[in-house]
């Protein structure tokens, strides 16, 4: 079994099984060997932009001797795809509007999977709100932490509406944060928000203090952006007292 980090074997649990996974920014090829070797899929398609790191991939398919279940393509997001040939895609690594971009370019392919496993690592809140506002529906979600970084993931099927345990989430919470990681109490969600409440007080005070030798339009906006992340930080936290 390969080795892969502890982001990607999140991504990994996140998988329901198919029958063919599309890797999208397959990088290396690992998690598209991981997959297989699981048994997630019966076959992948490990696709991205860049020839260097898809001729590794090339290369640790086959010494993992996986050559004739996972084929490699050049591809820019799921272009070199025909539609119905996969019934999943994985895709992270990379910003969320980039994803986005991607998910848009071929928005027909996408609505075909039974399953779009994501991660995104920019923008979260904002493309939370694109699926949500464009039929896609969160089914499950996950949230680790590895060299400090904290990494949110998504599985999302393509159908409107929210599950039963969530509904009660007011959508700004669920798009910043993740519903389904307040329903369930996230540990990890919860270390986050805690931090991310220290570096929000820690810059509010920061700018108090620079205000107090003069007023300055953009630290007032400033301000009042990052009392309003707080608001917002203070209202999840509250999720995991009751």
């Amino acid at each position: 079994m390969i080795r892969i980090s502890k982001r990607l074997e999140a991504l990994t649990r996140l998988c329901l099984t198919g029958g063919c996974g599309a890797d999208v920014g397959c990088d290396h090829g690992y998690l598209s060997i991981r997959l297989i070797q699981e048994e997630r899929f019966a076959r992948m398609l490990a696709m991205d932009l860049r020839e260097g790191p898809l001729a590794a991939a090339k290369e640790h398919i086959a010494e993992a001797g996986l050559a004739e279940r996972i084929t490699c393509r050049i591809s820019d997001g799921l272009r070199a795809m025909q539609a119905g040939e996969a019934d999943a895609m994985i895709c992270a690594g990379m910003g969320g509007l980039l994803m986005q971009k991607i998910l848009v370019q071929d928005i027909d392919k996408v609505r075909q999977m039974r399953q779009l496993i994501l991660q995104p690592q920019s923008d979260i809140r904002d493309f939370r709100q694109w699926l949500r506002e464009n039929g896609f529906a969160i089914e499950a979600e996950d949230m680790i932490c590895e060299d400090g970084k904290y990494y949110p993931m998504m599985r999302v099927v393509p159908e409107a509406g929210q599950k039963a345990d969530t509904k009660d989430i007011p959508m700004e919470l669920a798009d910043a944060f993740g519903g389904e990681l307040l329903a369930e109490k996230h540990p990890v969600l919860r270390d986050y928000l805690a931090q991310r409440e220290r570096f929000v007080t820690e810059a509010l005070e920061q700018l108090r203090r620079a205000q107090q030798q003069g007023s300055d339009a953009r630290r007032e906006q400033r301000t009042e952006e990052l009392l309003q992340e707080r608001q917002l930080i203070q209202e999840a936290i509250s999720y995991y007292s009751t």
